[in-house]
């Protein structure tokens, strides 16, 4: 068997996770990386996806948003803004997180006009919210940008 790493997520409300798993799929917010035991130490920001991970009880996928990963010899602990089991995410649930994106990225172009930086991470953070929405197999409501 393959060798075996400590996983724990947890967001505001609760862990949601505390499991030996062989590794872990993570969206980054510089991109997807996958950390198994003897992985390099890493701290990574999250982007809006799923977080993937595999164990010798199966594959368990989770919907975050935001947040930190951090690898180390210990394993990968997940601090996540927003954290659900992918399976109890709602087109509800989903609608409330594009809102809030939609949202955001309406203040960022009042507040920053003709500032690039600021208004394009906002309008990132937006399309993240969609993709992972296609990804998990729910419709968020095509936003106007």
């Amino acid at each position: 068997m393959a060798d075996t790493m400590q996983f724990d997520l947890v967001s505001p409300e609760r862990r949601l996770a505390s499991m030996e798993v062989t590794s872990v799929q993570i969206p980054g917010a510089d991109g997807d990386m996958t950390a198994m035991e003897g992985h390099a130490p890493t701290i990574t920001t999250l982007r809006p996806g799923v977080l993937t991970v595999d164990g010798p009880d199966g594959t368990q996928a989770y919907v975050v948003t935001g947040g930190f990963a951090e690898i180390s010899s210990r394993g990968v602990s997940v601090l996540a803004e927003r954290a659900v089991v992918k399976g109890d995410m709602t087109q509800d649930q989903l609608d409330e997180m594009v809102e809030e994106a939609k949202t955001t990225y309406a203040k960022a172009k009042e507040a920053f006009a003709n500032e690039p930086g600021p208004v394009d991470d906002a309008a990132k953070l937006l399309s993240d919210m969609v993709a992972m929405g296609d990804e998990i197999g729910l419709s968020a409501k095509q936003p106007n940008l």
